[in-house]
């Protein structure tokens, strides 16, 4: 979330690790192999499952430092949303899949923003909106700050629903994760991460999703 603090880098996860390991998933089964992906508001990690090819991937955010740490990326743009929502440089039907991890909350233009993801969205192209409750307090607009999880839920639907040409909006809130248990180090993160948090309740997953319109013959 580099336009959250574009001023300096924050090399630090804003969820908690099965949250993390639900987006991986959720994109290993939705995106399609070897397809080209625009992760929006991103930073130093993309959460794009790392076993899966891909034929492109382009970050946007707002810290160049943070950027330059993501190796999944194969470049990327620096621009503010909230400013600047419109007219981005990537082209017509370009990618089969735009992502945005834990940061929808703070479009202050999000029928502008989706407005674009439409239109660079190849038809049949998926755009996954995934967050949880976390947030920036001073930084997420009113309306995500003052609502309940089913109503953040449903203002993201919406802001799908304002866009002509997308398929309707579906929620996931369950994520099957593959059966392994954590064992070595990362038994040692999810146990380090728990006592940080004071707390084992781990972090609520939501995403909404949904589809751009095949063209009609």
């Amino acid at each position: 979330m580099s336009w959250v603090h574009a001023d300096q880098p924050r090399i630090v996860q804003h969820v908690d690790g099965t949250f993390r390991r639900k987006v991986s998933q959720l994109y290993r089964q939705t995106i399609p192999a070897n397809g080209a992906v625009l992760d929006l508001m991103s930073s130093w990690v993309s959460h794009l499952p790392d076993d899966t090819p891909y034929s492109l991937v382009v970050g946007h955010g707002m810290n160049a430092q943070e950027m330059e740490r993501n190796k999944q990326l194969n470049r990327y743009f620096i621009r503010d949303f909230n400013k600047d929502p419109s007219n981005w440089a990537e082209k017509d039907n370009t990618f089969d899949a735009v992502v945005c991890c834990v940061s929808v909350q703070y479009m202050q233009h999000p029928e502008r923003v989706f407005a674009e993801i439409h239109r660079v969205l190849k038809p049949g192209g998926v755009c996954i909106m995934s967050f949880s409750s976390r947030l920036f307090y001073s930084k997420a607009i009113q309306g995500w700050r003052d609502n309940s999880a089913y109503g953040r839920v449903s203002l993201v639907k919406q802001y799908f629903q304002c866009i002509k040409g997308f398929t309707e909006a579906k929620v996931v809130t369950e994520v099957e994760l593959p059966s392994q248990s954590l064992t070595g180090f990362a038994s040692l993160q999810a146990k380090f991460s728990s006592l940080v948090s004071g707390s084992s309740q781990q972090d609520p997953f939501y995403a909404v999703l949904a589809y751009k319109q095949q063209l009609q013959i």
